[in-house]
C-alpha cells in the first residue's frame, strides 16, 4: 500500500515534468499554448491517471488494465489538446513514455519508494552499496 505522502509527490513529480515536456515539444511554435491549457493537460493526464492506476490496482485489475487506459489518454488527450504536428507528436510520445521509468528509478534507487512502477524491481542505492536498511 503506498502511503499518502508518497502519492501526492509522485502526482506532483508527475505533472511539473509533462508540463516540462509539453512546453520542450512545443517550444519551436510561434504563438505558445496558454498556460492554462497546458497545465490543465498534465494535470489530467497525472492526476486522473495516477487516480485510476491506483484504484484499479486496488480493485484487482491486471496492470495492463490499470496503467493501459492511462497510457491511452497519455497518447491522444496532448496531441488533440495542443493539435501537435507530426514531429511534435513523435517527440512528445518519446519523452512521456521513457519519463515514467525515469521517475520511477529516480524515487526507486536514490529515495527508495518503489511504488510509481510497482512491477519493476529497482533496489535502492543503500542496497546496492550495502548500506543502510
Amino acid at each position: 500500500m503506498m502511503p499518502p505522502l508518497h502519492f501526492v509527490v509522485f502526482i506532483g513529480v508527475s505533472v511539473f515534468v509533462l508540463i516540462c515536456i509539453f512546453r520542450w515539444v512545443l517550444r519551436r511554435r510561434p504563438v505558445p499554448p496558454v498556460r492554462q491549457l497546458v497545465a490543465g493537460v498534465a494535470l489530467v493526464i497525472a492526476i486522473a491517471g495516477m487516480c485510476f492506476a491506483k484504484l484499479g490496482a486496488t480493485q484487482g485489475l491486471p496492470w495492463p488494465v490499470y496503467y493501459g487506459i492511462p497510457a491511452l489518454v497519455t497518447l491522444f488527450l496532448p496531441p488533440l489538446a495542443f493539435r501537435m504536428r507530426g514531429a511534435e507528436y513523435m517527440s512528445y510520445v518519446v519523452l512521456a513514455f521513457l519519463s515514467s521509468p525515469v521517475i520511477h528509478f529516480v524515487f526507486s534507487f536514490f529515495i527508495g519508494w518503489p511504488e510509481y512502477l510497482p512491477f519493476w524491481h529497482i533496489p535502492p542505492v543503500w542496497q546496492v552499496v550495502g548500506a543502510g536498511p
